[in-house]
């Protein structure tokens, strides 16, 4: 009759144990008088188990069956911690397969590292935690790392141990809450999640690796092993011009896309591109329009595709769909070394309650609030990260530098930052629980913030960040030195909205509304602003730009045109969302490819080509970029001539001698010996007009330049007699 089992034994059966070092592994036998060891090993499948010693060349030694579940021994006369050995199992089935022992490495966290993490500075634990392959006590492997706190035990699994979760219990490292286990001889290329089994005891459940560098396709849902350190990058000019650039001097003219639904392959099911294909298209195309970045929804890891990737359950791994992660690298190095920048979106206001994600994690509400009026968003219907958690920030901010670091992203778009901010947002009252003022504000969330934006500055200078914020939040994009929270740039919603209003108006109410394209102004300054055209105003039943602009079919061309010439003009970074440029008529589906096929007619060419020209005098004028955020780079002409629905104002460059003229209007009604002040004297050349005929216009203007004339006029000592063509924005610059 056997012994009886002590708790420990039970709980390594059961594969409830937190410290399986602790009887696995290789143990030195005490008080013996010689150097004896013995080796235990957990073989839930095995008929037998043979151990291997490296400095034996042939000689076996079997293992003793301890329990039928499958614990095995061996105690032998050498110190089994210091000698390497093999375990040669034969499974119930005669099957053979050799393996080193898990149990017989040291950890690979160090206490350093341990207490770096309960610090919230361990600002590479992308480097640490998740799967990690490499080489660590003359063996390569991989090394496992989790945050779980409140496990009773936790696994890794997949099919290399038959997703048994007693095969390769994870060893708890104390009051850190982190968990980990080097695999030896483990592959690149396996899949694996973490079975954890909470302490309440319930049947233990599975979960992705929240740090994981790659997932499978959906709808599977396990991690896999990647590394994402040989890439050989080639972009070294580029990111040695970005550190030396003050962003707010640069032209930023950004192509917002969905990287699902630029182009499909309709020869093969209109399949998605993948990442070397949209190398080969999307980056000579961008180029060719004049963009200087593209900027990219979120490519974080994302089960549904209907939402676009802002609900991620892979916050370290690009999205499967397009191909591996050093293909991301490749897509990136290819836009660098074509001189343009690489913006992402990134989504750290809230994440979803898929099983295998975040939620729920250990067992508890490990990365959200349990109190729903904290952790739950009723927009969203997703889970509010707890911001105050220290561990919740180190995972967000690790995020953040890891693609900056290993991807070489050039700025983060932060979605939802306005959510972040405000305890009740999208809440009535009685939904949402004040701060300890008893304000709204979120004040966990603004310091992870700020923190965030000083860390991405410090480790990444000349990139950037954005914030989409729409509220009146002040100093969203100044230094938090000043009391801001520290964004590079900040989304203008008000600018957005205001400006879409008037463009759909019927041209004979708009002197009625002239404030709506000049009220932008009175605040335009007080933030780094992004003028955005993007994704979320064209689905939903908002129409597409062009479907938006009143009038017959050319009016609705010519709208459009003058609403980019104004944009363009008008003080701010800018942005456009994909198929804006070609004037899509439907609204923008994430199931299917752009209406590519309205290049076919001439108004659709005409305005991509004027899109592209716009793009290019951007570029080309300092006037135009240079002082994007301060009134020195800005004056009003004439912003009063509502009769007419005119607008008239000066861009400047750093030096004011350099200057851009705008004219702008807004009704099909030409305005012939149109007189507007100038400062300058001589011949003003005309450097882009809307109405062109190559665009589709009616080709009004004004003759390709226009001679100053002494006369003083809206306060300026010269002015100019032009012709202002019909929905039409004209640049003028004086030679």
């Amino acid at each position: 009759m056997s012994a009886p089992l002590d708790q420990q034994t039970m709980r390594l059966i059961h594969g409830e144990e937190g410290h399986p070092f602790a009887y696995l592994g290789p143990h030195l036998q005490e008080g013996t008088g010689k150097t004896r060891s013995v080796i235990r090993a957990l073989f839930p499948e095995a008929a037998s188990v043979n151990v291997l010693f490296d400095n034996e060349k042939a000689q076996s030694h079997p293992m003793k069956t301890m329990t039928s579940d499958g614990l095995f021994a061996l105690e032998c006369a050498v110190d089994a911690r210091k000698v390497g050995y093999r375990f040669q199992v034969v499974k119930q089935n005669g099957e053979r397969h050799e393996r080193r022992d898990p149990y017989a490495f040291d950890p690979v966290l160090s206490e350093y590292d341990l207490h770096l993490f309960g610090e919230g500075k361990l600002y590479k634990a992308y480097d640490k935690l998740g799967a990690q392959v490499c080489q660590h006590q003359g063996v390569q492997g991989v090394s496992f790392a989790v945050w779980a706190p409140n496990a009773k035990r936790v696994s890794v699994v997949g099919d290399f141990n038959e997703w048994d979760g007693r095969r390769h219990l994870m060893e708890s490292r104390g009051g850190c809450g982190l968990w980990e286990l080097f695999i030896p001889e483990l592959q690149e290329g396996e899949v694996y999640k973490y079975e954890i089994r909470s302490q309440n005891g319930d049947a233990p459940f599975l979960k992705a690796d929240p740090y994981a560098t790659a997932a499978e396709l959906r709808p599977k849902t396990a991690s896999v092993i990647r590394t994402t350190t040989r890439y050989q990058w080639q972009d070294h000019e580029w990111m040695e011009r970005r550190g030396k650039q003050n962003p707010l001097a640069t032209p930023y003219s950004i192509y917002e896309v969905h990287l699902a639904s630029w182009r499909r392959v309709p020869e093969e099911e209109s399949r998605w591109m993948t990442y070397g294909e949209l190398a080969e298209t999307l980056i000579p195309y961008v180029k060719e329009m004049g963009f200087t970045h593209i900027e990219l929804m979120p490519v974080t890891e994302h089960p549904f595709d209907g939402s676009w990737g802002y609900q991620s359950t892979g916050y370290f791994a690009p999205t499967s769909r397009f191909g591996s992660p050093e293909d991301f690298m490749a897509f990136i190095d290819a836009c660098h070394q074509a001189n343009l920048g690489v913006l992402m979106d990134w989504a750290p206001a809230h994440f979803p309650d898929d099983p295998h994600g975040l939620a729920w994690f250990d067992g508890t509400h490990l990365y959200d609030h349990e109190d729903p009026r904290l952790g739950y968003h009723p927009e969203w219907k997703s889970r509010i990260f707890n911001y105050g958690r220290t561990e919740v920030k180190t995972f967000l901010i690790n995020s953040a530098l890891m693609w900056f670091d290993r991807y070489h992203i050039d700025g983060l778009r932060v979605d939802a930052v306005a959510s972040m901010l405000y305890l009740d947002y999208a809440r009535k009252s009685g939904e949402w629980m004040p701060n300890r003022f008893g304000g709204n504000e979120n004040l966990e969330a603004v310091e992870f913030l700020k923190e965030l934006n000083v860390m991405v500055h410090q480790e990444h200078p000349g990139s950037v960040m954005i914030a989409e914020e729409s509220t009146a939040w002040a100093g969203v994009s100044r230094p938090t030195y000043a009391g801001g929270l520290g964004f590079t740039f900040k989304w203008n919603m008000g600018w957005m909205h205001d400006t879409l209003e008037y463009f759909s108006m019927d041209p004979v109410h708009r002197k009625y509304y002239q404030n709506k394209v000049t009220f932008g102004l009175m605040y335009a300054f007080t933030e780094n602003f992004v003028l955005v055209l993007s994704h979320d105003e064209v689905v939903h039943g908002k129409k597409a730009l062009l479907d938006k602009m009143p009038g017959d079919n050319w009016q609705r061309m010519a709208n459009l045109r003058a609403l980019y010439g104004h944009m363009w003009g008008h003080p701010g970074k800018k942005m456009l969302f994909m198929g804006c440029e070609i004037g899509q008529w439907w609204e923008w589906n994430h199931d299917d490819s752009l209406q590519w096929h309205l290049l076919e007619y001439a108004p659709h060419q005409g305005l991509q080509r004027y899109v592209a020209d716009l793009n290019r005098l951007y570029q080309s004028e300092p006037s135009l970029y240079e002082v994007d955020f301060d009134w020195q780079g800005f004056e009003w002409i004439d912003l009063h001539d509502s009769d007419h629905s005119t607008l008239t104002y000066i861009r400047y460059a750093r030096e004011q001698k350099e200057l851009v003229v705008c004219a702008c209007n807004f009704t099909p009604v030409p305005r012939l010996q149109y007189r507007m002040g100038v400062p300058q004297a001589g011949m003003y050349r005309e450097l882009l007009n809307s109405d062109a005929e190559i665009y589709g216009g009616s080709n009004m203007g004004n003759a390709g330049a226009v001679e100053a004339e002494p006369t003083p006029y809206h306060n300026q000592p010269y002015s100019l007699l032009v012709t202002l063509p019909p929905l039409s924005v004209v640049f003028f610059k004086p030679v």
